[in-house]
């Protein structure tokens, strides 16, 4: 093979790309306008890979058969246009590795508890004994893990922004658990092509693959009457007890299990909230597509552990409950966190706001939050919002001083719930750094 592949991005998708690539016969060359991180730029050296940073060389990659892209990088980007011009075709790193393995995929995507419900198919099937990777927009790059050590079955979560890059992955379980506005500055603000992109992840189901869908969810219950899908659709509900894939109600998951209803305990599963019983459910409808055995899921999903920054209990201590939830960025993710609680709540939120509309949480702030305390450098917005419905608001400027003030505040009984809804750029590095410093100062309380 005599053919040039170029990579836009030198990340964990990028530099797995590269790898995969390079072990193909193709000619590669890796561009990042940034600079690579040491540890990726170690393993392209290693390899032989050609790799530039801080620039894109036009001619270089304009000389290219194949571009793949890193989801990061947007498609009004001046790059990616000039290959447009150029005939050039532009893939993501799962419409490549996806060719160079015979592997079953389960592909997952949704605006909201895509990570959760990945992380928890990824666990029930290893639990079950399948020999299964983790990859997408968690674990490690997919294309590396085909290079490296290629499984049965992989387990992927999919932004839209990897979608849009796919054109023949064919899956054999699909699933897509919500829409709700998100990342409209990528599709020229326009709802409906957000929509679009993900239900990219159902265009090559045929008869011989499954489609899981959450129809209580109103944008993908209504996309669904306008669209035909020639397979197996299945459907999640908490509403409608005639749902094709499971039913739940606050006690019991109901599983259709092929020919067989299959009944599972709410309060023997890992997880707690309503959202969560959607994720589980997800999972479950999943396994029991790749013809696991049903009666085992209870005992194989009992030891799930969510990932960090997700509704993770961090401690109790005098008998206030501690819950960091740091990973809750938008106003539907801290929803579901109120949502999942059954006690009077300290809400610690606050950040740099993403336009938050917070009328759809005001409901729910009324009955469960007796106190805000907002964490961050511009409050305004939170206070010009809930000042007449929160008896107790004060200011934070730093996680030590919003800890403080929320054991002061907490009783026997409450919960401290850091559930921010929004970014978190004005204080800490990233969602993950004021999450730590939250478990770590939570963690130091006497």
């Amino acid at each position: 093979m005599d053919k040039k592949i170029s990579i836009l991005g030198a990340g964990e998708s990028g530099t797995g790309s590269a790898l995969l690539a390079k072990a193909k016969g193709y000619t590669v060359f890796v561009s990042d306008q940034g600079e690579i991180s040491p540890k990726y730029k170690t393993v392209l050296e290693e390899y032989g890979i050609a790799f530039e940073e801080g620039k894109h060389s036009e001619e270089e990659i304009l000389s290219s058969d194949l571009v793949i892209k890193s989801p990061g990088i947007p498609d009004k980007a001046y790059i990616v246009r000039k290959l447009v011009e150029h005939n050039i075709p532009v893939i993501s790193e799962i419409e490549f590795a996806a060719k160079y393995t015979q592997a079953k995929l389960v592909a997952i995507t949704g605006s909201n508890g895509k990570t959760t419900t990945t992380l928890f198919t990824y666990h029930l099937l290893k639990e079950m004994g399948l020999n299964v990777g983790l990859a997408g927009n968690v674990g490690k790059s997919f294309a590396w893990q085909v290079w490296a050590d290629d499984k049965d079955y992989y387990v992927l979560e999919l932004s839209s922004f990897q979608l849009d890059g796919m054109y023949t992955v064919k899956p054999v379980v699909v699933i897509l658990l919500n829409i709700t506005p998100d990342h409209l500055d990528r599709y020229d603000y326009k709802l409906q092509n957000y929509v679009d992109s993900k239900f990219r992840i159902a265009q090559n189901v045929d008869e011989n693959s499954f489609f899981v869908v959450y129809t209580d969810d109103p944008i993908v219950s209504n996309e669904m009457t306008v669209r035909d899908f020639d397979t197996n659709v299945l459907t999640l509900s908490l509403k409608n007890a005639s749902a094709t894939g499971a039913h739940s109600n606050s006690s019991l998951i109901n599983l259709n299990n092929g020919d067989e209803k299959i009944t599972l305990p709410v309060e023997l599963l890992p997880l707690k909230g309503k959202h969560n019983l959607v994720n589980m459910m997800a999972g479950f409808v999943a396994a029991s597509c790749l013809g696991l055995d049903a009666h085992k899921f209870v005992e194989k999903a009992s030891t799930f552990k969510n990932a960090a920054h997700r509704l993770e209990k961090v401690r109790i201590l005098h008998e206030v409950t501690y819950i960091n939830d740091s990973k809750a960025t938008n106003v539907d993710s801290v929803y579901y966190a109120l949502d999942a609680m059954d006690r009077q709540i300290i809400w610690i939120a606050g950040g740099v706001d993403k336009g938050n509309d917070y009328s759809a949480i005001h409901d729910l702030v009324k009955e469960k939050v007796k106190a805000l305390i907002c964490l961050g450098t511009d409050n305004s917005k939170l206070h010009d919002f809930f000042g007449n419905t929160i008896e107790l608001m004060v200011d934070a400027s730093s996680m030590k001083e919003a800890i403080e003030k929320a054991k002061a505040i907490a009783h026997s009984g409450d919960v401290v719930l850091l559930s921010p809804a929004c970014a978190s750029f004005d204080l800490f590095k990233n969602y993950e750094d004021r999450g730590d410093q939250f478990k770590t100062l939570v963690s130091e309380l006497v």
